[in-house]
């Protein structure tokens, strides 16, 4: 934990998948007004919804007419987004409280600004606190305005508000926090051979290594490297530049940073405190190997960082989530989006957002990721680095959102033989990424075990794509893990085999090498950042090189492996989705199954012999040159 300016800025040790949260609100009883500009977003309903779905369906159907027919977003919002006149009504009831609103291109959704007190104001936000329940604000707006939202995201009114809205003043200031939760990073504890060089080290430690196991290398010799194509990455971090040049002059890759651009549609890098910019900080970490995969994956893509931050606290993790995500659909300019950030898990006892429910920010999202969809962009998205539980309580939970309109990525281990804790380690062939056999005796009865992400969506039904898939709603896991408690498990000495039937949304979709024990290089400088004895700062200039998994380094080779198959093609792939499970059962299948039971597990779902899904690896891993013919064969 670090104190920067009289305020509480938690910085947990976290996995390489970064899951944001807001921590509780402190209450300034010196000022009556809250004048920090804050964030909100209201999310719109589609004017047909059903219609919507089936469009975007449609646009990855060789046998449709709307067959790669992608919508720009005025397209979009003619046809499927909210009116002008329902939009200039919204801005024009907002201005009276000073509150400026403007409709990200597409009018599914708005983006809110003023200061928190103004945005209270105009939303009537009320605090309210139920015995046994959290506490929640709630909202109200004009009924013509009312009928058409589906979530509004990022409104808080305080317990001390609500006492003042009661005697006619002014609310008083709240200070909201942000907090970057989740638990220690998984890393090999090797540091990277830096005397090797160019391809060779790129084949060790890089994007070759990616791109030879999984045959992206076939592309690179048909001369596609993501040429004229962009990706974009989601973040809640800045990054050194000079570390993505550090990485590609190591790697022999051309370093010309022309090419890496940043956006921020919270607050800007000038107006962060120093320290945010050049601490070396987890969220920091992980936006700069999203960077560095992606960018060295494709490396004549140009990259996109959109950077969701906030400078005074009073924006949460959901909002500036969403609003960042949706400012890179709606510019529409990236084919290709990859995150390894979530504001939160599938958990309603520690949702963050106080004005939308779980359920309608996942929502919200899903109508986002299809306006994505019907623009033509693949979204890509870490499944989590816990397995079963990104929440480590022992229960099922998985990273937000798990919606079905972007592939969820997982991960593998590829096979190593290492001695480790005085004993040999062997994989023979990759499995799923779920590791409980190279730690040592004493993190085996008590630790936290890293695997790949997978199971069954809390909040999203099975989409129709995954529908009579063999393996889909049909699971095997074994119990390997026991939950302790306080965070921690222990390895079960006779772990039990489960089978059973699940029915929603499966994850994830396909997987890669992920495991830290097989994973990659990431190269990061700044200042580590300490507290001495009296709580006071202490810098310390550090270059670190590094090797890591987790997923999070999955999701951005995937984005950009699909931006080299783009760069070969006049049309975007589109929504994957629909196709790739198509191809799957297809007889010359681009998909690697991980069906073994043995061996073979993301700490609880395993492989399930004979079928083309499991909830471990999903439909497995890609050979990408076969893909890139599947995907080219359908009717244009």
């Amino acid at each position: 934990m670090i104190i920067l300016r009289g305020k509480q800025v938690i910085i947990a040790a976290l996995s390489s998948l970064l899951v944001l949260g807001t921590s509780s609100t402190i209450n300034a009883k010196t000022k009556k007004t809250d004048n920090r500009q804050t964030v909100v977003n209201v999310a719109l309903k589609a004017a047909n919804e059903d219609a919507l779905t089936n469009y975007v369906y449609d646009t990855v159907d060789p046998t449709s007419a709307n067959y790669h027919h992608y919508l720009t977003p005025s397209e979009f919002a003619q046809k499927f987004g909210q009116s002008a006149a329902y939009v200039a009504a919204f801005k024009q009831y907002l201005a009276k409280y000073h509150v400026k609103a403007a409709a990200y291109p597409g009018n599914l959704s708005l983006k809110v600004q003023g200061t928190k007190t103004n945005v209270n104001n105009a939303f009537k936000a009320t605090y309210v606190k139920k015995k046994g329940q959290r506490s929640k604000t709630t909202y109200k707006l004009p009924g013509k305005l009312s009928k058409q939202i589906v979530a509004v995201i990022g409104v808080y009114a305080s317990k001390d508000s609500r006492k003042q809205s009661a005697k006619k003043k002014t609310t008083k200031k709240s200070v909201s926090n942000s907090m970057l939760t989740s638990t220690d990073l998984p890393s090999s504890g090797i540091k990277p051979n830096t005397d090797v060089t160019g391809n060779a080290f790129s084949k060790k430690y890089g994007a070759l290594k990616f791109a030879d196991h999984y045959q992206l290398s076939n592309l690179y010799n048909k001369g596609l490297s993501g040429q004229g194509q962009r990706i974009g990455i989601i973040a809640h971090s800045d990054f050194h530049i000079g570390n993505i040049k550090t990485f590609w002059q190591q790697s022999g890759i051309n370093t010309d940073t022309s090419r890496i651009h940043r956006i921020y549609p919270i607050s800007n890098r000038q107006e962060m405190p120093a320290i945010a910019n050049r601490g070396i900080t987890n969220a920091t970490m992980e936006t700069t190997l999203d960077v560095q995969s992606a960018s060295s994956v494709a490396p004549k893509a140009d990259v996109d960082v959109y950077i969701g931050q906030t400078n005074n606290g009073a924006t949460n993790a959901p909002s500036m989530h969403y609003a960042t995500f949706m400012t890179a659909i709606s510019d529409n300019v990236d084919k290709q989006i990859s995150t390894s950030f979530s504001p939160s898990v599938e958990d309603n006892s520690i949702w963050p957002d106080k004005s939308s429910s779980l359920k309608q920010y996942n929502h919200a999202f899903n109508l986002m990721l299809e306006q994505a969809a019907a623009q033509g962009i693949t979204v890509f998205r870490a499944s989590g680095d816990y397995g079963r539980s990104e929440r480590l309580n022992g229960k099922e939970n998985h990273v937000l959102s798990t919606s079905p309109y972007q592939v969820i990525v997982g991960g593998t281990t590829l096979p190593y033989t290492k001695i480790k804790n005085d004993k040999v380690i062997q994989v023979t062939q990759e499995r799923a990424w779920g590791d409980t056999y190279s730690l040592s005796s004493r993190k085996r009865k008590e630790g936290v075990f890293p695997g790949s992400g997978g199971g069954f969506s809390a909040l999203n039904p099975t989409p129709r794509y995954q529908l009579g898939v063999p393996g889909v709603n049909t699971f095997r896991a074994i119990e390997l893990l026991k939950y302790l408690g306080n965070n921690r498990y222990a390895v079960n000495k006779h772990p039990k085999v489960i089978t059973g039937t699940g029915n929603s949304r499966n994850i994830p979709d396909v997987a890669g090498n992920a495991d830290s024990e097989t994973g990659y290089a990431t190269y990061i400088s700044g200042d580590m950042v300490r507290l001495n004895k009296k709580h006071h700062l202490i810098l310390t200039p550090a270059k670190i090189w590094m090797v890591n998994g987790g997923t999070s380094y999955t999701s951005p080779q995937m984005a950009a492996a699909n931006a080299v198959m783009n760069s070969g093609r006049e049309t975007p792939i589109g929504f994957w989705n629909p196709q790739i499970y198509k191809f799957a059962q297809q007889v010359d299948t681009p998909f690697n199954v991980l069906d073994n039971a043995n061996d073979n597990n993301n700490l609880y779902y395993t492989g399930q012999p004979g079928k083309l899904y499991n909830q471990a690896t999903g439909l497995g891993t890609i050979n990408f040159d076969k893909l890139y013919t599947k995907f080219n064969s359908e009717k244009d």
